[in-house]
């Protein structure tokens, strides 16, 4: 088994490794769905919805169907069928949507 020989303790510490930032890996951040992105969600058949709420409890939430199944509203905005699983909803009860207010429709 791996062992690591000398665990990163900080963000300082791990951005002295890694080195400064490339312009592209700066330019790749986008706060909207370009055409790359639509493109690529449109032939996606499986998505992860993951989110945190308030108390750093997490759940991420595995959703798929064929090609096309998630839907893109608008520049910041997708639909994403719910499907009949364990009725727990995690991703909606616990986490982000409930704590931050972030928009769900059924």
């Amino acid at each position: 088994m791996y062992q690591a020989k000398s665990p990163v303790a900080s963000v300082d510490e791990l951005k002295r490794i890694l080195g400064p930032d490339f312009p592209s890996q700066l330019a790749k951040v986008i706060d909207h769905i370009d055409v790359h992105c639509r493109a690529w969600i449109e032939k996606s058949t499986f998505v992860t919805i993951a989110s945190c709420n308030s108390i750093g409890q997490m759940d991420v939430s595995p959703k798929g169907d064929p090609a096309g199944f998630v839907k893109i509203l608008d520049a910041k905005t997708l639909a994403i069928p719910d499907r009949i699983g364990n009725h727990r909803g995690d991703t909606f009860m616990m986490s982000n949507v409930s704590t931050y207010g972030t928009e769900l429709s059924i």
